[in-house]
């Protein structure tokens, strides 16, 4: 596409995303008549000092991009081809952007980067060298060393409002070492919904697909993560008929997602991608009707999976971050820890300072749940909370346990 924008006569100019501050010059360019290019992709922009535009002012929750690029360069993805290596904005910077955000009552911000956990601030000094990952997880790459590192920037961001929720993506399983899940586990305003994506349940597949981890090494990292962090719950990517892809490869996919209990899957048939490492050396060779009927296999089972896990939330009591209104029914609706939509009807309950009062965006509010979807929860509005008092007075974390 690059080449052709580039080629075309009607293109004037052609700017890559790295190339924002060549623009007056090419600009100047595109003035006298000539046609200007530049479409490098940067080893070292973050755009860190650009303040981003946010068209939904007033909106309860924010996106913070952290880093760029990736360096993992699995078979079947194009990112580091066109979003180039990983680096990191400074932590300060991030920081700052989180503080403002606070300041304007934002109640809930998603760090954002191709590979957010494998995030790595390389301006600052640090005593804490070797990236560590997951165990029995492996790379590409050197191990990265020197300035802060994801864990790191957990930690300070979490700190700059005890009343704002921190949420993260994508990631990578590979960099959730230990002193992440324990951060993660500590501190309550991080919410306790990880990104696993797995893209396959077969060690074959994830050997051709270059994931650097076996079916084992995924499933002691599951298990790990839900010892450490009790309540968690699990999001993931499926690839289905990726290159040479048997039944019996797929059925491996079919079992991991019965064994970990997904709360949120995003699943996809496998679609080739030119300029590839998997398009040089593999063959798209699963036929699109059997990739659809295993796409349809995968659904039935995160579907059917959900249902259960939703139906067991009925009678418990959830922290529900209110976001609006329900576009079909009207009612109140809010995300709980686990990002799972809540919805309840508008009404007057108690206030922090005793009285009663409405329920408005922004607000903290205890649902208790009495009906399940597969996608949605619906609930009865308790009482107004603050993040903290509710996790105080809450020894089961994010929800309140039937009694």
């Amino acid at each position: 596409m690059v080449e052709e924008a580039i080629q075309s006569p009607e293109s004037s100019q052609v700017a890559g995303p790295d190339s924002y501050r060549d623009l007056p010059r090419l600009l100047a360019l595109t003035e006298n008549g000539q046609t200007a290019v530049n479409v490098l992709l940067s080893l070292d922009e973050t755009y860190a000092d650009v303040v981003p535009v946010r068209l939904n002012e007033g909106s309860v929750s924010a996106f913070i991009s952290i880093m760029r690029g990736c360096d993992n360069m699995c078979t079947y993805c194009i990112v580091p081809f066109t979003r180039g290596r990983e680096r990191s904005r400074p932590v300060s910077s991030i920081v700052d952007e989180v503080r403002h955000l606070a300041d304007q009552g934002v109640k809930e911000v998603t760090l954002l980067g191709q590979n957010v956990n494998s995030y790595r601030d390389v301006s600052q000094a640090t005593d804490k060298f070797d990236t560590h990952m997951a165990k029995g997880f492996k790379t590409v790459y050197k191990t990265k060393k020197g300035g802060m590192r994801f864990a790191d920037l957990l930690d300070k961001v979490s700190a700059v409002d005890p009343e704002m929720r921190i949420r993260f993506t994508a990631a990578h399983p590979k960099d959730f070492p230990e002193e992440v899940l324990q951060i993660i586990s500590e501190r309550p305003n991080i919410c306790k919904l990880l990104h696993l994506p797995a893209q396959s349940g077969s060690s074959a597949v994830l050997q051709r697909m270059r994931r650097g981890y076996t079916r084992d090494a995924y499933l002691q990292l599951v298990d790990d993560v839900k010892r450490t962090i009790p309540g968690v719950g699990l999001s993931t990517d499926m690839i289905c008929g990726f290159c040479g892809e048997t039944e019996e490869e797929f059925q491996e996919t079919l079992s991991l997602m019965e064994i970990v209990d997904y709360n949120i899957a995003f699943l996809f048939p496998y679609s080739m991608r030119e300029k590839t490492t998997a398009y040089r050396r593999y063959q798209d060779d699963v036929p699109d009707q059997i990739k659809k009927e295993r796409h349809h296999r995968m659904l039935e089972i995160y579907r059917r999976k959900c249902q259960i896990l939703n139906e067991a939330e009925i009678g418990n009591t959830h922290l529900v971050l209110v976001e609006g209104t329900a576009k079909k029914s009207g009612n109140i609706l809010g995300r709980n820890e686990l990002y799972l939509r809540v919805v309840f009807e508008q009404a007057d309950i108690l206030a922090e300072d005793g009285g009663k009062r409405h329920v408005k965006p922004g607000d903290y509010v205890a649902v208790k749940i009495v009906e399940a979807k597969s996608a949605t929860l619906y609930g009865v509005p308790l009482y107004h909370t603050s993040l903290c008092d509710f996790y105080r007075d809450n020894q089961w974390g994010m929800r309140q346990a039937v009694n």
